[in-house]
C-alpha cells in the first residue's frame, strides 16, 4: 500500500531504515466523530490512523480514487477538512484505517468545524 499511495519508491526505500522519525496525534472521540464519518456510526471506527501526506489538494482525490478501484475499503471519501487540508481515509488489507492529507492552506481553514460527508455503504 504505501507504494500506492506514493510514499514508498526506490528512492526512498533505503532511507526509511535510517528514519527514526514519529509524529503522533491525539484526538477526542469528539473529534474523530467531526473529521471521521464512521465514528459517527453507531459501531465507532477504527481506534488508530496512519497518516499520510501527500503533495496537493488534487493528490487526495487521486490517491483515493487509485486506492478504491483496485479494492481498498473507501472509509471517508475527500473532502475540504475545517483545519485547511483535503483529506481523505482508505482501509489498508489488514482493515487498518490510513489518512491521505494534502498540505494545510490557511485560506480552506473553516470554524467551527463542520462534520466530514457521511459515508455510504458502497464508499
Amino acid at each position: 500500500m504505501l507504494e500506492r499511495v506514493g510514499v514508498v519508491n526506490e528512492q526512498v526505500r533505503p532511507l526509511l531504515s535510517q528514519l527514526n522519525i514519529i509524529a503522533s496525534d491525539v484526538d477526542s472521540e469528539t473529534l474523530a466523530r467531526v473529521y471521521n464519518a464512521l465514528w459517527r456510526r453507531p459501531e465507532g471506527g477504527n481506534r488508530g490512523l496512519i497518516g499520510f501526506s501527500v503533495a496537493s489538494r488534487a493528490a487526495v482525490d487521486e490517491k483515493y480514487t487509485e486506492l478504491t478501484a483496485v479494492g481498498y475499503r473507501g472509509v471517508q471519501p475527500p473532502y475540504d477538512a475545517f483545519w485547511g487540508a483535503r483529506y481523505a481515509i482508505v482501509a489498508d488489507p489488514d482493515g487498518n484505517d490510513v489518512g491521505l492529507m494534502s498540505p494545510i492552506d490557511e485560506h480552506m481553514r473553516s470554524f467551527p468545524p463542520v462534520n466530514s460527508p457521511d459515508v455510504t455503504d458502497d464508499s
